[in-house]
């Protein structure tokens, strides 16, 4: 049982285990409940450690938003920041949870305005994945139709749109992990679910 009343600081202000359990309340009183490992398992206690994980990392943004002077105006939608499943697989379920909220996609948009990429990168993938973009000829009817690989000229924007997004994603994530390794301190029994050095982490090699 942790001695403590906190699960983590951030920056130096606490946590508090309270919060951890309000968190985890909320989510077994939701439609998902019956999905989720029962309290007091091996698996139960990695759960709190991923809200808490989640916790600090809301936190951190929300710090991070202040800091900068950023408001829910300067937010892309969430649409725009993880259109799709692949999205939020990319950027990890702690990111992707912490960009439901205004306040982090805020602060996305900020870190990772400088994002760009280049042509050999739009090339090297066009090369990669020439059907990424291909289109059925217009009035190619039903099970006869094939799909066309298009030029580069004809995608390149596209291919720029893709990749920036992704881009942009992969520095948001390493700048959140950065913070975060910087700025929180975790309780035992609240450390990161895949920290090795826990005994509910089973992931072996």
């Amino acid at each position: 049982m942790n001695p403590v009343p906190w699960a983590a600081h951030v920056a130096g202000k606490p946590v508090l285990i309270e919060e951890i359990d309000e968190r985890e309340a909320r989510l077994r009183a939701g439609n998902r409940a019956s999905a989720l490992p029962r309290p007091g398992t091996s698996e139960g206690r990695q759960l709190r450690r991923w809200l808490t994980q989640l916790v600090v990392a809301e936190r951190v943004v929300a710090e991070e938003a202040l800091a900068r002077g950023l408001s829910a105006a300067d937010a892309p939608t969430s649409g725009e920041v993880l259109p799709d499943t692949s999205a939020r697989l990319q950027i990890g379920s702690v990111a992707a949870a912490v960009l439901d909220t205004s306040p982090a996609r805020a602060v996305f948009a900020d870190v990772t305005a400088a994002v760009d990429v280049s042509e050999s990168e739009i090339a090297a993938y066009h090369a990669r994945n020439p059907m990424r973009f291909a289109a059925v000829p217009d009035g190619t009817p039903g099970w006869r139709a094939r799909p066309v690989a298009p030029a580069l000229d004809e995608v390149r924007d596209r291919i720029a749109i893709h990749l920036r997004a992704a881009n942009r994603r992969q520095v948001f994530r390493q700048w959140l992990d950065a913070r975060c390794a910087a700025l929180v301190d975790l309780a035992p029994g609240y450390e990161h679910p895949g920290d090795p050095r826990q005994p509910d982490n089973t992931h072996k090699h």
